[in-house]
């Protein structure tokens, strides 16, 4: 079985293929490109680099959210796309999961943290079992202060990634002292290896879903939903 893991949902681009106990292979970009330009030549490349035509293709998995309104759109898209032409089933992975995945195993808490702008992080809390990761608190947003506040009622070490670390890196190690602990650098940023596990996993119990079928999670309104509300609902 051969699923591929596409992740768009952040600022980086990613794409990956997993085969039972096995990443074939996997391409990851953080430049300033837009995700329209690198995916599809991305997923391209990591179907030949993985030795693959897209007609052996099992099923596809593709972040669902939280992270950027665009980036979320253009991944769906092109993931449910995919499956749609090819007849195959989808596994929609939450972001923050997927960022999660690849510490699961290490001692304490996993708290990934993604930059939400507007002064605010999406976050959510796991612990770690065995390969799996269980979940503490949902997918959320909120300020540093109050993630912070929210953490300090664990009394165990918390493990931090995600992009939000640019910004608010400092800021956490202050608020929680001790309790923080940050992810090197090469485990920061979302992995298209850890959508591709993850949706194999779910594709091969038979949990896939009809493309048409999955939606999106993104938590809060994007500004242009609020803008319009604003201009045609201002009563509402």
């Amino acid at each position: 079985m051969y699923v591929l893991g596409i992740e768009a949902s952040t600022p980086v681009a990613a794409a990956a293929v997993a085969t039972e106990g096995k990443i074939l292979a996997e391409r990851m970009i953080n430049n300033k490109r837009t995700h329209s330009v690198n995916l599809l030549p991305m997923v391209r490349d990591v179907l030949a680099d993985a030795g693959i035509d897209k007609n052996q293709l099992d099923g596809i998995a593709v972040c669902t959210g939280p992270g950027s309104f665009t980036g979320l759109r253009i991944g769906m898209s092109t993931a449910k796309s995919l499956a749609q032409v090819l007849n195959l089933p989808i596994a929609g992975i939450p972001t923050l999961e997927s960022l999660a995945y690849p510490l699961s195993g290490q001692a304490g808490l996993i708290c990934p943290v993604l930059n939400a702008r507007k002064n605010e992080l999406y976050s959510a809390l796991y612990r770690s079992s065995g390969i799996k990761l269980v979940p503490l608190l949902p997918a959320f947003a909120a300020g540093v202060k109050e993630l912070a506040s929210i953490l300090e009622n664990y009394d165990e070490h918390i493990i931090f990634l995600g992009d939000g670390l640019g910004e608010y890196r400092t800021e956490l190690a202050e608020l929680l002292g001790d309790q923080a602990r940050f992810a090197p650098d090469c485990a920061v940023f979302p992995r298209g290896a850890a959508v591709a596990e993850l949706g194999l996993r779910l594709i091969k119990s038979g949990a896939g879903s009809d493309p048409l079928a999955l939606l999106p999670h993104y938590i809060r309104e994007s500004e242009a939903e609020i803008k319009w509300r604003e201009r045609c609902l201002p009563n509402g």
